[in-house]
């Protein structure tokens, strides 16, 4: 025992500056880490109320940046924390830093090789993010599925579908990302109506149940524009169908749809405007009978 404690006495006065440096540097390290995360954390949280409470489109859209982009920072400081961390101890214990960088430049060269995925996704990711392609809250489809934002990282978008399933899809796919959501939206409904109605009145009708529900209280701040009515699209063979346009703020659409499907549906039954529906006659014969 008495061996192992002069070991340890004689290592601790020779190595003692280097390890209580190392520690305090993992310490600094930890403590701004942590003081950063709380700032961040107070910060998004501001920025959720402002948006969220607004009734501007475009403070929703802003804030929603700033988030996004707030937690790529947050990574990406994490990282640099860290090497500087790395380099320091490094440095404190006299490691020369010469042949690890020409080792670090021969990892480098075969990782690249093997990570060509990976440093594709973080390109990508990137890009996504100066370029404010979609941000957090965002209804976006891309690679064959569709659904909220919930999440952007320099490698990969976090999906949240209406069915609650949640998607990961590589910033790197190379594929078309259709943002649903972007600035504003355009709700196109066509309605059939049978062909002995009267074309004019039925689009009077059209227009006035959407210029009254965009000017109610509740939805006023959801239409960007006065409702459009453009007239005929098409003469189907049951039916000629009008075509309604709308410019709505873009998470407000679905919303938008719905409510006014049901009004026009209700209209158009106060008005006695037919909406043309198959249906089938089913003959029932007695048995026997092949008359």
């Amino acid at each position: 025992m008495s061996n192992i404690g002069d070991w340890l006495s004689e290592f601790w006065e020779t190595w003692s500056f280097e390890i209580l440096a190392s520690l305090l540097t993992v310490v600094v390290a930890v403590v701004v880490l942590v003081l950063l995360r709380k700032a961040l954390e107070r910060w998004m949280d501001r920025v959720e109320r402002t948006y969220n409470e607004s009734h501007d489109h475009m403070d929703r859209e802003q804030g929603q940046r700033i988030v996004t982009i707030t937690h790529a920072v947050r990574l990406v400081f994490a990282i640099v924390v860290w090497g500087v961390v790395v380099l320091t101890i490094m440095a404190i214990w006299g490691i020369p830093l010469g042949p690890l960088v020409a080792v670090g430049a021969t990892l480098g060269v075969g990782i690249g090789f093997g990570a060509q995925d990976f440093i594709k996704d973080v390109i990508g990711g990137f890009f996504i993010l100066v370029e404010d392609q979609y941000s957090v809250g965002d209804v976006i489809s891309v690679e064959g599925v569709s659904g909220t934002v919930e999440g952007i990282t320099l490698r990969t978008t976090v999906l949240r579908n209406l069915d609650g399933n949640r998607h990961h899809v590589p910033n790197g796919h190379g594929g078309v990302t259709t943002n649903l959501t972007s600035d504003f939206s355009r709700i196109v409904i066509d309605v059939p109506v049978s062909y002995d109605t009267d074309l004019d009145l039925a689009m009077q009708v059209l227009a006035d149940v959407a210029t009254e529900m965009s000017v109610e209280d509740e939805w006023q701040a959801s239409f960007l524009d006065e409702p459009a009515m453009l007239g005929v699209q098409e003469l189907d063979a049951s039916s000629v169908n009008l075509r309604l346009l709308i410019t709505a703020v873009g998470d407000d659409q679905w919303a938008i749809r719905r409510e006014l499907l049901k009004r026009l549906k209700q209209r158009c039954d106060a008005e006695s405007i037919e909406i043309p529906y198959q249906y089938v006659n089913v003959v029932s014969m007695p048995a026997g009978d092949q008359s």
